[in-house]
């Protein structure tokens, strides 16, 4: 482990800027399509393998089993139980990574030149033949259980549990993706299996990979590791309704500081007004100290320490949230300031400064996003699966920069809806009462 750590520090001060990131498109013999950055300088090689649905995917009744069931991948997989597993990925110093969330599972490995056979065959064990041992489900299983207890007493998961609820209902979206106590306590070990079947399948798969590796070494990998996959998977969801509207909801929780979410409908990733609607959210509120929420709720009025906002463009919906905790006493004060803020931008839009500032803040700050290969290779899953171009990192900014102050102010006009603003309010904020408009 030592030695890949050291190489992970090398991938971090070794990296070229971002204009510098030479994107191929191969295919495998097989037919299987990726990404690839060609690096040779170090014998390292960062993959990102993701498959879309995600947490969405549950069947009926079985909330939490894509979860439980990609927790359980790292507990062993072939004829290795999940000790013997551990101790096989540590022998070859290779890290492999696995996540869910509503839109994908992801899986991410690193791994040494001279341990990538092996490294590949484990991945490959992992994928095709996860073993799913009763110890092992009951172990992550509690963990689970131990998360969403936990979550049952956090502020912060409430809000977001009913801002789920009010915004997308009964559609998958809806629910916690960990699933619920009770479902969790309910899963067999012949739903994980299913969940299994359900996800990983060639029909919803994305590949990239960065480093030490050739088109044609790739090709042969990918086709190992991926070609014995099913050819198609479970059905991805419908798309969902956003079905939240003006109002606030007000969750009494013992709690001297209260915090809130609030969201209206947003825009999607593929609208040609994105770029318009990114810069104006990071004027409204994307997160520094000169964005406007932060001037007038923090530096003005002393309200929180911090607001944000922040578009939420899913696969199968679009909203545009935001975030705020403030004390009991003052939560109603920040509540309004921000509707007001969201309303004054509405109607009169942003300025030429404004907008100038917000593009070189984020012309300046993207090539910071590319500080590992494992983060290249994300982005890159990232494009693809937002069917992006594969010239998207080279010419991004200049996407940034041909919008016009014009642009902004007709997306803010359109997008941003005070009248549909809900705020989910979890604490006891004095003056602030459940309402709708």
């Amino acid at each position: 482990m030592r030695a890949l750590v050291s190489f992970l520090l090398l991938i971090v001060f070794t990296l070229p800027a971002a204009a510098a990131v030479k994107v191929q498109e191969i295919t495998s013999p097989g037919g299987i399509k990726a990404w690839l950055v060609e690096d040779h300088s170090i014998p390292f090689t960062a993959l990102d393998l993701r498959f879309r649905g995600g947490t969405s995917l549950d069947a009926p009744g079985k909330r939490g089993a894509v979860n439980l069931m990609t927790g359980l991948l790292e507990e062993g997989a072939g004829d290795l139980d999940a000790q013997a597993y551990a101790r096989k990925l540590e022998g070859l110093a290779a890290s492999f990574n696995f996540d869910a969330d509503a839109d994908t599972v992801s899986i991410s490995a690193q791994m040494l030149t001279e341990n990538r056979d092996q490294a590949m065959e484990l991945l490959r064990q992992t994928l095709l033949a996860p073993r799913f041992d009763p110890t092992a489900i009951e172990r992550v299983r509690a963990q689970v259980l131990s998360g969403l207890r936990s979550d049952a007493k956090d502020p912060n998961a409430i809000a977001s549990e009913a801002f789920r609820k009010a915004t997308y209902g009964d559609h998958p979206y809806g629910s916690d993706g960990a699933g619920t106590e009770g479902s969790v306590g309910d899963l067999t070990r012949d739903d994980l299996i299913a969940a299994h079947a359900e996800v990983f399948a060639r029909d919803r798969m994305y590949v990239a990979a960065v480093g030490d590796i050739t088109p044609e070494a790739l090709g042969q990998f990918l086709d190992t590791l991926l070609g014995e996959l099913p050819e198609t998977g479970a059905p991805l969801p419908e798309k969902a309704k956003v079905t939240i509207d003006g109002g606030t909801t007000v969750i009494p929780f013992e709690t001297p500081q209260s915090v809130a979410l609030f969201g209206q409908p947003g825009i999607k990733r593929d609208d040609p007004n994105f770029f318009a609607a990114y810069i104006l959210n990071t004027i409204l509120g994307g997160g520094s100290f000169e964005s406007r929420l932060m001037k007038e709720v923090r530096v003005k009025r002393g309200l929180t320490y911090g607001v944000y906002s922040y578009l939420v463009p899913r696969d199968l919906a679009a909203v545009y949230m935001g975030s705020v905790a403030s004390s009991n006493d003052k939560m109603a004060e920040a509540v309004q300031v921000i509707r007001n803020v969201w309303a004054d931008t509405q109607a009169h839009g942003v300025t030429g400064k404004e907008l100038e500032d917000a593009k070189t803040y984020l012309t300046g700050a993207y090539p910071l996003r590319f500080d590992g290969n494992q983060r290249i290779a994300s982005i890159l899953v990232g494009m693809q699966m937002d069917a992006l171009p594969i010239d998207y990192i080279a010419t991004r900014n200049d996407k940034i920069n041909a919008v016009t102050l014009e642009d902004v102010n007709r997306v803010a006009a359109r997008l941003l809806k005070p009248d549909q603003l809900h705020f989910v309010v979890v604490g006891e904020p004095e003056g602030l009462e459940t309402s709708t408009n």
